[in-house]
C-alpha cells in the first residue's frame, strides 16, 4: 500500500491526499512535520534531504516534491479517472497551470499568509504585507479570467490534476482574512470544487 509521510494539515500533503481520493487509491498516512514526528531526523533526511513533507513510498520508490508526486500517482494509477491527459497538448495545458501555481501564485501569497494566518513575527512589515496582498490579488485576477474563459475548470471544461494545487490555493485565498476583490469566476469555481468529495475531505481542511 502507498505510504504517505506528512501531516494532513499541510497544503502540500493535502494535494497528495486529494489526488488519492480522485483516483480511488488506498494509502497509509503517517504524521510527520511540525507538531509530529520531526523531519530533521536521520531517518527522514534519508528519504528527503530537504526535510520537507510530503514524501511517499510506493514499493521500492521513494519520492518527494508534491507536484511530482501527484503527477506520478495520476500517471501510474489514475488513467481511468482521466485527470491527467495522455495527449501531449492537453497534458501541457494541465502542467502549465500546475507550474504557475507552484511558482507565480504560490510566491505571491506566501508573505500575506505568514503574516495574517500564521501571525509570524518575522512577517509583520506593513509595506511587504500590502505588496504581497496586491500581487496575490493580481494573480487571482489572472485565474478569474481563465476560469471565466473555460466556464468550468482551470485547464478546460473537465476537472484535471491542475485543479488540485489551484483549488487548494483558492481555499487559502478565501480563508486568509483581508478584503478580497470580487472575483465571480473564482467564487463559482470554489463552489464547483466543493461538490467533489475529495475536495470536501482534503481541500477545505475537512469542512464542507
Amino acid at each position: 500500500m502507498l505510504r504517505i509521510l506528512g501531516k494532513a494539515s499541510s497544503i502540500n500533503v493535502r494535494k497528495v491526499l486529494w489526488t488519492c481520493a480522485e483516483i480511488d487509491l488506498p494509502f497509509h498516512r503517517e504524521d510527520w512535520g511540525s507538531g509530529f514526528q520531526p523531519t530533521q531526523t536521520a531517518e527522514f533526511l534519508a528519504l528527503n534531504p530537504n526535510a520537507m513533507v510530503p514524501v511517499i513510498q510506493d514499493g521500492d520508490l521513494t519520492l518527494w516534491e508534491s507536484n511530482t508526486i501527484i503527477r506520478y500517482l495520476a500517471n501510474r494509477y489514475g488513467q481511468a479517472a482521466g485527470i491527467y491527459p495522455a495527449d501531449a497538448v492537453a497534458r501541457a495545458l494541465v502542467d502549465q497551470w500546475i507550474d504557475w501555481q507552484a511558482s507565480d501564485l504560490n510566491r505571491s501569497w506566501s508573505y500575506a499568509f505568514m503574516a495574517l494566518v500564521r501571525q509570524s513575527v518575522a512577517h509583520q512589515d506593513e509595506q511587504a504585507l500590502n505588496a504581497s496582498i496586491s500581487e496575490w490579488s493580481r494573480h487571482m485576477q489572472i485565474l478569474d479570467q481563465q476560469l471565466a474563459k473555460t466556464g468550468a475548470y482551470v485547464a478546460g471544461k473537465a476537472f484535471s490534476l491542475a485543479d488540485i494545487p489551484i483549488g487548494l490555493s483558492v481555499n487559502r485565498w478565501f480563508e486568509t482574512p483581508f478584503e478580497h476583490p470580487h472575483l465571480p469566476a473564482v467564487a463559482d469555481y470554489y463552489a464547483r470544487l466543493s461538490e467533489r468529495e475529495g475536495y470536501r475531505l482534503h481541500g477545505r481542511n475537512g469542512t464542507p
